[in-house]
């Protein structure tokens, strides 16, 4: 009998270091896995402001190409006019085209 309650906490105390031990191993994983997804998303950050710093300065040298040569910037709606334009002319000639044929 005695024998049978040092064997169940002999047991108790084995079970417990044991519990204790995946305890402090998740514990440890989540904050490895915390740290990894904190750096991973501070380099996306950095990545993104990398890149649109770098598309800022190619429109401002753009821009700045643009005005030192002395052209005027086209008008968008008046491009959007003239490829319509052209549009309507490929269209009409197909339509003859195939009209004729």
């Amino acid at each position: 009998m005695v024998h049978a309650f040092f064997v169940g906490r002999a047991l108790a105390a084995a079970v417990s270091e044991q519990a204790e031990q995946v305890m402090t191993d998740a514990l440890s994983n989540l904050g490895k896995f915390d740290a990894e997804q904190r750096d991973s998303l501070r380099r996306f950050a950095d990545d993104v402001i990398a890149r649109a710093q770098h598309e800022e300065a190619t429109a401002q040298t753009t821009a700045a190409s643009t005005a030192s040569t002395g052209e005027p910037l086209p008008d968008l709606q008046a491009t959007i006019d003239a490829l319509r334009a052209e549009v309507a002319q490929v269209r009409a000639a197909l339509q003859h085209y195939r009209a004729s044929a």
